[in-house]
């Protein structure tokens, strides 16, 4: 690997560390969950926040070659439930980044998104888009419970963060 790269190993234990943050903070906030972000199934900051894990799940399990769980069955609205969610998909994509070789890196997968339809990606592609779409729904979080009032957060940059490159 080139020097210059960014490691799923860098990504991960930054993403892991903001998730258990957030874990923190939201426990001593538990309202922010109940701040309104959009509608539909996006209609408040914690459903946002299990979309995050919801996705990373049905993606890790889809790396992992395992049945993709239906998007309509999962459905955290609690802290335990949102923070299960993340439990339960940290680990599949924790054993995927253990397990996977370059070979599996390179394998192609088609499947239909809720969004844009039938995708055909490597699982690279996959594996860095479970951090990027985390990172950036992160982003919303904060932005969100910052105008709502919560602005005791702390630096989410990842230059700011404790991982060494």
């Amino acid at each position: 690997m080139p020097q210059s790269a960014l490691t799923y190993d860098a990504l991960s234990a930054y993403t892991t560390a903001e998730t258990a943050r957030w874990r923190a903070w939201l426990r001593d906030h538990p309202a922010a969950l109940d701040v309104p972000f959009g509608d539909g199934t996006l209609a408040t900051v914690g459903d946002l926040i299990g979309h995050i894990f919801s996705v990373e799940l049905r993606h890790s399990q889809r790396l992992l070659g395992r049945p993709v769980t239906p998007p309509e069955t999962i459905t955290p609205k609690t802290f335990d439930e949102i923070f299960a969610l993340a439990d339960q998909s940290n680990a599949l994509l924790a054993e995927f980044l253990a397990t996977a070789t370059d070979a599996a890196y390179e394998e192609i997968l088609t499947f239909p998104t809720l969004t844009a339809g039938m995708v055909t990606v490597s699982k690279r592609k996959l594996a860095s888009n479970i951090f990027l779409h985390a990172i950036r729904h992160w982003g919303q979080v904060a932005t969100t419970l910052r105008q709502a009032g919560f602005t005791d957060q702390w630096p989410h940059d990842f230059l700011l963060s404790a991982v060494e490159l």
